[in-house]
């Protein structure tokens, strides 16, 4: 609950989009969101309509703007609500429990594009982003709260089941299943930023120019602000302290971010965090704190910003400098070095000191 009232006091009286987490939850903050609870329209503004959703264990805001506003935010609540049901791993109704507790099965057209593009990342950056972790996560105690630290025997026993090219996915058909008996899948990695670029369509769809979705710290920012300005996007720092690493400027981008403080838990003195490393089965360490992606592709964002945080710096690098086409990057080491690639930097405004990445490094 402590959480819940920081949450809407930040979005009450912030200025960005700004991360508000202390610890377990991304919770962002916007300059053009001043919603309560409910579905609402300003008073200042008619045209401007938020509504506030729980669902992917979060809390949600969906913000657009003009005549049809209402229906825009009504059509992507009710997209959110729809992908929850289908992609939720603790709803044993949904689409990805039954073809967890099937072994496969025959996938709905959102989820197979889900797994096509998984496997497409987990190709593309040699194993660091595997939606077959979950076995792993469960073993944590992650996907319930749970927390234990799992023995090296059992997580040498999940670790062979933590291979995504066991898994048998037929794109013509559809149809998917698993080559190990025990594997299981969750595709959380991905879900949120695919949600967003779905509701960016909604947008498209209802002739919205201007509007926001934040999914529980996954912000999507759609044309310009009313003004014609860009958004200003607030960078959510690793600090409990409410700080930010910095503001950037930005229009039709997906701002995503990822790190060990979002969600964790400590023991004997250790923190350990959900980001789970897919080659250790432990949590990932790096060397970095923060990783936030920034591309107009919300699903792509999404699934990079957890890769890139299990490759570490260098290896992000060299991802970025093979793909700087598809997105950019702010990273954040645990030496609180500050790196950010060229393709922003100039958009991106900082009270800290940051080095500028330019492709060929």
């Amino acid at each position: 609950m402590k959480k819940f009232f920081l949450m809407v006091f930040c979005i009450m009286f912030g200025l960005f989009i700004s991360g508000c987490s202390s610890g377990s939850t991304k919770q962002t903050n916007t300059d053009a969101m001043r919603q309560t609870e409910k579905s609402s329209t300003s008073s200042e503004n008619q045209d401007e309509v938020s509504r506030q959703i729980f669902a992917m264990d979060t809390y949600m805001t969906v913000t657009a703007y003009g005549s049809a506003a209402q229906e825009a935010v009504d059509k992507a609540a009710n997209e959110i609500e729809r992908l929850d049901a289908l992609l939720s791993t603790g709803d044993e109704l949904s689409e990805i429990a039954q073809i967890n507790q099937n072994g496969g099965g025959t996938l709905s057209s959102d989820t197979s594009y889900l797994v096509e593009r998984s496997m497409e990342l987990y190709e593309d950056t040699d194993g660091a982003f595997d939606i077959t972790i979950y076995p792993i996560m469960e073993a944590w105690g992650f996907t319930s709260g749970n927390y234990t630290i799992p023995s090296e025997e059992t997580l040498q026993s999940l670790l062979s089941l933590t291979d995504s090219s066991q898994i048998k996915f037929n794109k013509e058909t559809s149809t998917i299943s698993f080559e190990k008996e025990g594997m299981k899948i969750d595709l959380g990695g991905i879900a949120k930023g695919y949600t967003s670029a779905r509701i960016m369509d909604i947008y498209r769809e209802c002739g919205i120019e201007s509007g926001i979705v934040n999914l529980g710290g996954n912000v999507q920012v759609f044309g310009t602000k009313e003004d014609g300005s860009q958004w200003r996007v607030a960078i959510q720092s690793p600090e409990e302290d409410g700080s930010y690493l910095g503001v950037l400027s930005t229009q039709d981008r997906a701002v995503i971010t990822s790190g060990g403080y979002e969600r964790y838990f400590e023991e004997d003195g250790n923190t350990y965090h959900h980001i789970i490393d897919p080659s250790t089965g432990h949590p990932a360490e790096n060397g970095l704190i923060s990783v936030t992606i920034i591309s107009a592709d919300g699903t792509l964002a999404d699934g990079l910003s957890t890769s890139l945080f299990v490759m570490g710096k260098d290896k992000a690098v060299e991802y970025w400098n093979a793909h700087s086409d598809e997105f950019d990057m702010i990273l954040l080491t645990e030496e609180k070095t500050l790196y950010v690639t060229e393709g922003i930097a100039s958009q991106f405004r900082s009270e800290l000191e940051f080095q500028i990445i330019e492709k060929g490094e």
